[in-house]
């Protein structure tokens, strides 16, 4: 069925002839009757008006993706070699991967995924039959015999198919430019990359040595995926093949295609404390290369103010690309996806109805700061993806603040309390594939920017937040690393503090009671051991005090109640006056 060359699973023309006449059949009489819409008709803006955010029960499905169990944990991803041919007429696939770990414990089974939509052709280990099975997503591959601990091994997978659009972005999307060319793009984070090829889909573990992409597709189109490019290489049959290189590890839902006609160019960027240099690449139609050119001069300023607050960009031997898609937006690694039709703000809108959101392109601002928080820094499990979003939303903040100032940074944060719902904690259950709600993002980055006020130091602030992403940079972390850190990196005890905001759905209120010449407070929360110091009474020279929430204390104030102020715009809290 295949052989094996050099550690590279090389389809035979036989079974390339069979796995095309197999999706050619898929394919008749079907694609009148899923005439797809555009990607950008979705809806893709977080925040925007929606029915109440509830906790879905988990599928069988959804238990086995999230779940880390033995047979994920008996195991150590070490590199991908995806290799893929792309039918746009037919929209299907056809390929192999590679998945090459290193056992932790003997074993004679791994988990690995793959949709039930795309046909599997062969499992094969050293060029021999593997068995396997089938649950759904999940893909069981049994060994002969046990493996060893230590033993790195390699399994390829040949498979193909007619991936079946879903999600928010269509995950792998078929679509036309305007000229009603070919532009296929990928977008999974949700749904998981396992839609469009075989993988360890989960987040806890990467691949540590990176992954090879290669993606054949129909000449006249090019393919753009992460990494560094290596080469392209007409293969004689009216494709050509493109080749990527991945120098880090990556996780799953960031591989990317994006095939198009698309133009290229390229720069070159200077941090400017250390002088090391990126190399930048942009891809576009050729309608929109001119607008393009224009919109993306905002790469190196963003990166300026990133590098300026966390240290280096941090995926130099791939380089930083970003590539027009026909939809908002996405993170993927040193290949960000990019859709916010060439305006500031999000398709134009004031993003966070303050007027500042306009003075910047959104997506490539957010987008673009996932680099470092939620691809260089990676929550391990989906319950704990506030990691990213928080992070990320904050970055915002401090790109704004990076360029127009601090009083305009405070601005802007507050500008997304109107997008907290309140409704479910941030937090979701653990290895239960659960999806965070959308309080992730705003709630999570108003959290943050409480923190800031709680350390009350800026320029102490800026080195811990520096130091903090130094330390679990390319690493895959949870909640309870995060809250660690800050404790042992401020001599507080701020567990309380991050479990109030992420564990439970109410934010604190501070309560405050009124009598003749002083004002008595404390604190109303979930947490008892609340304890976060605040800045109230006069706003011209606050006084801070440290409620409680097991018993009133109180401060003099001869004024109104009505003048009594909480210093809100520093602290995402409520306040309850009597």
């Amino acid at each position: 069925m295949n052989r094996v060359c050099g550690g590279r699973v090389v389809l035979s023309a036989l079974l390339v002839a069979t796995i095309c006449s197999a999706m050619a059949a898929q394919a008749t009489g079907t694609q009148a009757a899923q005439k797809r819409p555009s990607a950008q008709s979705a809806v893709t803006t977080p925040g925007h008006t929606r029915p109440a955010d509830v906790l879905k029960t988990p599928t069988p499905d959804d238990l086995l993706r999230g779940g880390y169990g033995p047979y994920r944990a008996n195991n150590d991803l070490l590199s991908y070699r995806l290799k893929l041919r792309v039918d746009p007429a037919a929209e299907t696939i056809a390929g192999s991967n590679v998945v090459r770990f290193r056992m932790l414990v003997r074993g004679k089974r791994i988990q690995l995924e793959l949709t039930p939509d795309l046909t599997i052709h062969s499992v094969t280990m050293d060029s021999k039959e593997l068995k396997y099975t089938r649950e759904g997503r999940t893909l069981w591959v049994d060994f002969p015999e046990e493996l060893p601990k230590g033993k790195v091994a390699e399994v390829a997978i040949v498979y193909s198919g007619k991936p079946v659009k879903q999600g928010r972005f269509g995950c792998l999307n078929f679509d036309k430019d305007k000229e009603g060319k070919p532009w296929i793009t990928t977008a999974c984070e949700e749904e998981g990359a396992s839609v469009w090829w075989p993988n360890k889909d989960q987040w806890r573990d990467e691949p540590q040595d990176g992954m090879e992409i290669n993606v054949a597709v129909p000449n006249g189109l090019m393919d753009v995926s992460n990494g560094r490019f290596v080469g392209s290489q007409d293969l004689g049959d009216g494709y050509t093949e493109w080749k990527w290189a991945v120098h880090y590890p990556i996780n799953n839902y960031d591989v990317a295609l994006n095939i198009g006609e698309y133009q290229h160019w390229s720069g070159e960027h200077a941090n400017k404390e250390t002088g090391e240099k990126t190399s930048l690449d942009f891809y576009a139609l050729p309608e929109d290369l001119d607008k393009a050119k224009a919109q993306f001069t905002q790469v190196p300023e963003m990166l300026d103010a990133y590098e300026h607050y966390f240290g280096e960009y941090p995926f130099d031997k791939d380089g930083y690309k970003l590539v027009e898609v026909p939809y908002a937006g996405m993170e993927h690694q040193s290949a960000v996806a990019y859709g916010n039709h060439f305006e500031n703000g999000y398709y134009g809108r004031d993003w966070t109805g303050v007027g500042i959101s306009p003075k910047f392109d959104f997506i490539i601002i957010h987008e673009s700061g996932h680099e470092w928080f939620g691809n260089a820094i990676t929550a391990a499990d989906r319950s704990d993806m506030w990691i990213h979003e928080g992070w990320t939303t904050y970055l915002e903040v401090l790109y704004v603040e990076y360029r127009w100032g601090k009083a305009d940074a405070i601005k802007y944060v507050n500008g997304l309390i109107p997008k907290v719902r309140n409704e479910r904690p941030i937090i979701t259950p653990r290895g239960t594939n659960a999806e965070p709600p959308q309080d992730q993002y705003f709630k999570g980055a108003l959290m943050i920017n409480t923190l800031r006020s709680v350390i009350d130091d800026d320029k102490k602030w800026f080195a811990d937040i520096h130091d903090f992403y130094q330390r679990f940079k390319y690493q895959n972390i949870m909640t309870e690393d995060v809250v660690k850190w800050w404790n042992e990196r401020t001599g507080l005890n701020l567990t309380p503090f991050f479990d109030q905001y992420l564990r439970h759905k109410d934010i604190p209120t501070l309560e405050l009671k009124f009598a003749s010449g002083k004002v008595e407070y404390r604190w109303k929360a979930d947490e008892a051991a609340f304890a976060m110091p605040i800045k109230v009474g006069d706003a011209q020279h606050w006084t801070l005090v440290k409620p409680i929430t097991t018993e009133w204390k109180s401060m003099p104030w001869t004024g109104s109640k009505e003048s009594f102020a909480v210093a809100t715009d520093l602290y995402y809290v409520n306040v309850s006056k009597e």
